[in-house]
């Protein structure tokens, strides 16, 4: 038999000693090492307890801004859709009634809004494509659900709560911390 390349590396093949037969210096080095991590720091945490701190690039639920006077800032331009790889967004527009002034900063505005978390990818194109920072991407994780219906957000449930009448609520939804909070401002 020919060889392909001249890398060939004839192996050995010595009887194994009785100690190695008999697996006792295999046995010691393997308690040897469990032993050692008895005395180490542990990885695991208690987690309702305790929680893990976060990258600051980590990108977890979707949420829909507002404006400092508590206008919606999505004006449903659709770029948010086009830009979702997935195609987990979808939208409908609508235009503006006369008294609605208080809730829309512009003449349009999305009147349906959902997010399909069981497509998205957490990839953060959405929040990169909206030229009104409309939607950003929090630091909270996407909760367990026993229904699929559970896992379409809608626009009641992405929006984030007014700043002006909600402080305390909003500074939840957003998922920040107090030292958070004064960074992105």
């Amino acid at each position: 038999m020919q060889a392909l390349t001249n890398r060939v590396k004839v192996l050995e093949q010595k009887p194994m000693s009785f100690a190695e037969r008999m697996y006792f210096p295999a046995i010691l080095k393997g308690m040897g090492i469990t032993f050692s991590h008895i005395f180490k720091k542990k990885a695991t945490i208690s987690y309702p307890e305790e929680k893990r701190p976060f990258s600051p690039v980590f990108r977890g639920l979707h949420v829909l801004n507002r404006d400092e006077e508590g206008k919606e800032r999505c004006t449903a331009c659709g770029l948010c859709a086009v830009a979702c790889p997935a195609e987990a967004i979808t939208m409908e527009a609508a235009e503006r009634k006369q008294n609605e002034e208080h809730l829309y900063r512009e003449e349009k505005y999305a009147a349906k809004y959902e997010i399909n978390m069981l497509r998205c990818i957490f990839c953060g194109l959405c929040e990169e494509a909206c030229p009104k920072d409309a939607i950003y991407l929090t630091e909270t994780f996407a909760p367990a659900n026993f229904t699929r219906d559970s896992f379409i957000y809608g626009k009641s449930d992405l929006l984030i709560p007014d700043p002006t009448t909600q402080p305390e609520q909003l500074k939840a939804a957003k998922g920040l911390s107090e030292d958070q909070t004064n960074i992105k401002k």
